[in-house]
């Protein structure tokens, strides 16, 4: 893998990731996140729109005059979110009811507008696919995150009605992992969402300190042995 994309997956995954490091899409992330599948449905369907953005913005981009170009993203990004709706209505159509107004929504998720205004109307085909590709990715790790974080303290379960998104061989992950739990309703609720969502970041936070500090150690042992070998 070359140092391009190599950076793409890191940023897409962790150091830029949209909801742990840009704080984008928290109103889709915060609402449908009550369980795991839920956030999992949700996240697959924002990747599948941002990697088609990423590919037909990348190839209009030399036809696209600066002076209009917002306004087709939008309309690039508002059909294939409506395909998407569309789609998620005919074959998953218990999650779409779940999920329901937040399909819609993906079209206002600023990321994917941001992803094709600074990545894919500047970049090739592949890279702005690739880009889309592990920018929904870490956005589904996001929401697939929380939504079991959340579950697990508000219900007790893990991957509930997963069926419904995955077909019948899901059911083998739907996990019970307290029995008879009468539940936690606050983790449940919206309240609960930034609760949850605050540890995370937290954590991220502290993982990304250790990772800092280690590299610093390593480049400051490179300086002290760089003088022995010259």
């Amino acid at each position: 893998m070359s140092s391009d994309y190599r950076r793409i997956t890191k940023d897409g995954l962790w150091d830029n990731n949209i909801v742990f490091a840009q704080a984008l899409g928290l109103c889709p992330l915060l609402a449908v996140t009550g369980t795991a599948t839920n956030g999992l449905g949700m996240g697959l369907a924002t990747t599948v729109v941002m990697v088609a953005s990423g590919l037909l913005i990348s190839l209009l981009r030399g036809i696209i005059t600066p002076q209009v170009r917002i306004p087709v993203f939008v309309l690039i990004i508002a059909v294939l979110v409506t395909l998407v709706d569309m789609s998620m209505n005919a074959w998953v159509h218990d999650l779409h009811k779940v999920l329901g107004l937040f399909i819609p929504l993906i079209v206002t998720n600023c990321a994917i507008l941001g992803r094709a205004e600074s990545f894919a109307s500047r970049n090739t085909v592949v890279k702005s696919m690739y880009d889309g590709l592990m920018m929904g990715i870490g956005f589904t790790f996001a929401m697939v995150l929380l939504g079991a974080a959340r579950e697990i303290l508000g219900s007790g379960t893990l991957f509930n009605n997963a069926a419904q998104l995955l077909g019948s061989w899901a059911q083998l992950i739907e996990i019970t992992l307290i029995d008879d739990y009468k539940g936690f309703l606050l983790i449940i609720l919206p309240p609960g969402g930034f609760l949850v969502m605050g540890f995370i970041l937290a954590m991220k936070r502290l993982v990304d300190r250790k990772i800092a500090e280690r590299e610093q150690k390593a480049t400051d042992v490179s300086a002290e042995l760089q003088p022995e070998s010259s």
